[in-house]
């Protein structure tokens, strides 16, 4: 069976994004609002066992600050902090501080040169992903894709299949057509649910999570190509 389609998580997957943007936009935001809540990059790490940032900050806040948990106005604080965080991540991509990790740009490009198509699954904001792409690839980098489902665009986020479901609605292929390429656990938990072969590439924040079921798991030094890819599906459709 060939292979149509390529569909990417984000966060972790192209980039190391959680470390290198969201954490420090989510400790300025903090700042600005005058929260005494400090993340540092060990500790963000166990913060993402919730996919999404206002779940994250809804999380730390009820297992952390009751107190501010309290507060008459959390719900507006939460919103409000969450907004200013955005603004701070688009100003770090702006910037050019959150490069794309090694290899994944040239696997985009051959890609779209070879005629596989080319997907998002993130349970990140829309104009996150389309600025990471754009800050990297180019001013029509988002484009290039025929699918992008970020997570406001699905009720229930990661490890919900939710999100890879819809991407194959509007790719319009079956799920033994694609490729996923994720980071964490509960993004496999997601593409496999909705029955698509996946290959892990580790992040800072997953080396010691359980890849069951994955077609591969692949360390962040190693080689990410259209070529093993192409292996590896075929390798999933003969299982």
């Amino acid at each position: 069976m060939a292979l149509r389609a390529l569909i990417f998580d984000v966060d972790g997957t192209l980039a190391n994004t959680e470390r290198d943007g969201h954490r420090p936009a989510f400790n300025a935001a903090f700042a600005e609002m005058g929260l005494p809540w400090h993340w540092d990059e060990s500790f963000y790490g166990t913060l993402l066992v919730k996919g999404g940032g206002l779940e994250r900050l809804y999380f730390y806040a009820e297992h952390f600050d009751p107190a501010t948990r309290a507060r008459p106005d959390f719900d507006d604080l939460m919103h409000r902090v969450h907004d200013i965080k955005t603004r701070n991540y688009q100003r770090l991509l702006a910037a050019g501080a959150i490069p794309l990790r090694a290899d994944i740009g040239q696997l985009i490009c051959d890609a779209r040169t070879e005629g596989v198509r080319l997907g998002i699954a993130s349970s990140s904001k829309q104009e996150n992903v389309v600025g990471l792409l754009r800050a990297n690839l180019g001013p029509n980098a988002d484009a290039w894709f025929d699918a992008i489902v970020s997570g406001e665009l699905v009720q229930a986020k990661k490890p919900s299949p939710d999100v890879y479901k819809k991407v194959l609605e509007q790719l319009n292929l079956p799920a033994r057509d694609c490729l996923v390429v994720e980071d964490s656990a509960h993004g496999l938990a997601a593409s496999l649910a909705a029955g698509i072969p996946t290959v892990i590439t580790l992040s800072d924040y997953t080396h010691d999570e359980d890849f069951e079921g994955a077609r591969m798991v692949l360390h962040e030094t190693d080689h990410l190509s259209l070529d093993a890819l192409r292996l590896w599906h075929a390798t999933a459709s003969t299982s």
